[in-house]
């Protein structure tokens, strides 16, 4: 009933709709939250510039929806995407889009990117390039090449470094062209917040992928050790702020994350007993979950440093 239903959905999006659905709109917090800490921390140390900020969120929106379409693109390549799974309906299986025009989308918005990108190397020097060509480079091989990153259990690791750490320290360096231990620290929760989101789709999919030989982490672990991950990136990236402001490292308002945290518990709750299809549900709310951290993170960071 569930796959009738998802079938029925595909036929009645219009072509707006359907390049909407293909972004992924709901794993779009997963490049904002990253920017605006790094923007906050770059606003705490008087260094704030409007046009490189707005430079690095175009380019972490462009590097995401060239992802969400690179794997939407190569999923269905290479049969990982079929009718059998329990996600959001995905433009080039269901025959919304065709995958030549998904694939002129993803290079589209890949060059969207690099130019962007030659504005933050114009304003940040020969580092941003170095990082720049390693994130498309990571963002293409995500799903694509010969040696696919998230079917071998390497996606969450990209996901931590260039949606997490690179997002958040690339986006101060920009404006500051240096970085402090302070941003470092601060990208870390972050980065393992928005792993969180990916472990929830990996979660949701992996019948489906193993089926189909990519093997995420997820696939790897097993359903129970993929949720146990999730416990622990959740855990962790709240247990930092208080970990790093008992040392003394930061200040107290890097707490001002933990009003969060029950919302964050009740997803928690959610992957502990759920599978299928309900795990949508537990991907958007962990998405906004990380902006409303990511928010009130760089609220405390702006008040108190």
């Amino acid at each position: 009933m569930e796959k009738a239903n998802i079938f029925l959905e595909a036929q009645e999006i219009s072509k707006t709709s359907a390049w909407i659905l293909a972004i992924r709109p709901r794993t779009l917090p997963a490049a904002v939250a990253p920017v605006m800490v790094g923007a906050a921390m770059a606003f705490a140390d008087h260094g704030f510039k409007f046009f490189p900020a707005l430079a690095a969120l175009t380019g972490a929106l462009l590097l995401q929806i060239g992802v969400n379409l690179a794997n939407d693109y190569f999923d269905y390549v290479k049969g990982v995407d079929t009718s059998d799974r329990l996600g959001p309906v995905r433009v080039t299986q269901s025959g919304l889009i065709s995958p030549d025009q998904v694939r002129a989308g993803m290079i589209l918005v890949f060059i969207l990117a690099v130019g962007v990108g030659g504005y933050l190397v114009a304003v940040g020097g020969w580092p941003i390039l170095l990082v720049g060509c390693a994130a498309i480079i990571a963002a293409l091989s995500y799903s694509g090449g010969p040696y696919p990153l998230a079917s071998h259990g390497l996606g969450d690791l990209f996901v931590f470094i260039f949606f997490g750490l690179v997002a958040v320290c690339g986006t101060y360096y920009v404006q500051i062209h240096q970085l402090t231990p302070a941003t470092v620290l601060m990208a870390v929760p972050l980065g393992l917040l928005i792993t969180a989101i990916l472990v929830v789709n990996n979660l949701r999919d992996i019948n489906t992928d193993r089926k189909a030989g990519k093997n995420t982490l997820a696939v790897i672990l097993g359903e129970q050790g993929a949720r146990t991950e999730y416990i622990l990136l959740i855990v962790v990236a709240y247990l930092l702020p208080l970990i790093f402001w008992l040392a003394g490292l930061l200040p107290a308002g890097v707490l001002l994350p933990l009003v969060s945290l029950p919302l964050a518990i009740s997803w928690i709750c959610i992957i502990m007993k759920s599978e299928g299809p309900v795990l949508n549900q537990a991907l958007a709310g962990t998405a906004k979950t990380t902006l409303i951290y990511s928010l009130l993170l760089s609220i405390g960071i702006i008040l108190s440093f």
